[in-house]
């Protein structure tokens, strides 16, 4: 039997404390695996360093204090002190639910950027602190300061700082190994490089540089590695973190040492696996990536809704069925033999709406009824059903031999059986004539040759199921 989908499954965000680490349509989240590669990627990656390898900016201990950028979560009855800051027109006043004994990067008597990251668990606020120095009288001062409720996708504004470079949170872009452990990281991560550009890309805020040459990266660049990678030969840990960045990519967020990608400090971490394992990987492996196309607002890190989907097609040989979906999990779910044996990927595909649009109407779903007759036969065909027409669509609800499992995705009805509106591909149906002396099939294709020479075995070309960009 062929596994059902949820249209439109969103996968949820990534969690901190029992706080989203902001909406999942935050840009942080999303994947980039998919998007063009940007123009000036060679230039960028060279000036980075493209022969330099990349390093895990945190660890266990390092000089006696916990490697990374630490964090820390409080209730939301903490009390909040007054923040006193440098740059106080690019921060946010206080006070702050920072704790006496909130953890410096870098610890007590560290002098670097001694970042401090707190969370309200409770109303899931992010607080971040930079340059953060406690006074005696519980109160702190800090170079700045910004504050990030966790379920917003608001940016800071134009030209702001906030305890990071970039006027990013930081917090999003660790690699906590908590996540590792569990086996993924669904984010970007968070890197630095040593020269940067007097520039800034959505979704940075903030740039820190006097350096003009287009040569130079910008602020928020995000880079991902590229796909071909062969990750293989690594351990399951740092499998974890590469897989992240194939997928979500990093985000360019301050100046620092070239490919320094930060985390947390976890006493658990194995410092030689990561900083061994994760140097092998160089920067000639990366990739910069155009993300205008995620950008809906300038002044929010959500991302546009995704206008097209892919549906793949599937072939079981044990079968004789063709089966198409455009759902990520349906996808895994296959490939990973899940929905039984004998499916394969025919490399057949095309473009849909995941969501209504002006024009394009709901494509219907269908399953052919499991249950039996008296007989103890089966009353539906074991296969799936399609159709981008109205009128269809209410003819087989009404069909006792099927079953109605929802919109699958939206395309454009034909104008007739064998036209699609300019600038449309049709899909073409072909019916196996199979129900009901055996399983009956559909196979859906744009290439109407490719059933035509079905028909010759047999199947019967049944006309323009709906239209497709």
């Amino acid at each position: 039997m062929l596994l059902a989908t949820l249209p439109g499954l969103i996968e949820a965000a990534p969690q901190a404390s029992g706080c989203p680490v902001f909406p999942v349509d935050n840009v942080w989240n999303a994947p980039v695996d998919g998007l063009p590669r940007h123009p000036a990627s060679d230039t960028y990656v060279a000036t980075i360093g493209s022969w330099r390898g990349i390093h895990p900016d945190f660890g266990t201990v390092f000089d006696g204090a916990p490697n990374g950028i630490p964090f820390t979560t409080v209730p939301g009855s903490q009390a909040r002190v007054p923040v006193t800051f440098d740059y106080a027109d690019e921060s946010d006043p206080g006070p702050y639910p920072v704790p006496r004994d909130a953890p410096v990067e870098g610890g007590p008597q560290g002098d670097g950027d001694r970042h401090v990251l707190v969370i309200d668990r409770d109303n899931c606020v992010l607080y971040e602190l930079f340059d953060a120095h406690p006074n005696t009288d519980g109160s702190w001062h800090a170079g700045s300061g910004a504050v990030f409720p966790m379920r917003s996708n608001a940016l800071r504004a134009s030209g702001w700082t906030s305890a990071d470079a970039a006027g990013l949170p930081i917090f999003p872009g660790l690699v906590r190994y908590d996540e590792v452990a569990a086996g993924e990281i669904a984010h970007a991560l968070r890197f630095t490089a040593p020269q940067t550009q007097r520039s800034f890309l959505w979704p940075a805020r903030h740039f820190a540089s006097n350096l003009a040459g287009a040569q130079y990266p910008p602020m928020g660049l995000r880079l991902r590695l590229r796909a071909s990678f062969d990750v293989a030969g690594f351990s399951a840990p740092v499998q974890v973190i590469l897989r992240a960045l194939k997928k979500y990519g990093m985000i360019l967020a301050d100046n620092g040492s070239s490919w320094f990608v930060s985390g947390a400090p976890d006493s658990r971490w194995n410092d030689d696996m990561l900083v061994g394992e994760l140097g092998r990987v160089k920067g000639s492996d990366f990739e910069a990536v155009d993300t205008s196309s995620l950008m809906a607002d300038a002044n929010s890190a959500a991302i546009k809704p995704t206008t097209t989907s892919i549906v793949t097609e599937y072939y079981n040989a044990i079968t004789d069925h063709y089966f198409m979906t455009s759902g990520d999990a349906e996808r895994a779910s296959i490939d990973s033999g899940a929905a039984g044996p004998g499916w394969a990927r025919t490399g057949f595909s095309f473009s849909v709406s995941p969501g209504p649009r002006d024009g394009w109407t709901p494509v219907c779903r269908f399953y052919g009824n499991p249950q039996t007759d008296s007989s103890g036969r089966r009353i539906g065909p074991n296969s799936h059903f399609y159709t981008a027409s109205p009128a269809e669509c209410e003819l087989v609800k009404n069909d006792h031999g099927w079953v109605y499992e929802g919109t699958a995705f939206y395309a454009v009805q034909s104008i007739d059986t064998s036209l699609c509106p300019a600038g449309l591909r049709a899909v073409w149906r072909a019916y196996n004539n199979g129900f009901p002396t055996k399983d009956a099939n559909h196979r859906y294709a744009t290439d109407r040759a490719l059933l035509d020479a079905m028909a010759a075995r047999g199947w019967s070309v049944e006309g323009v199921a709906m239209c497709v960009e």
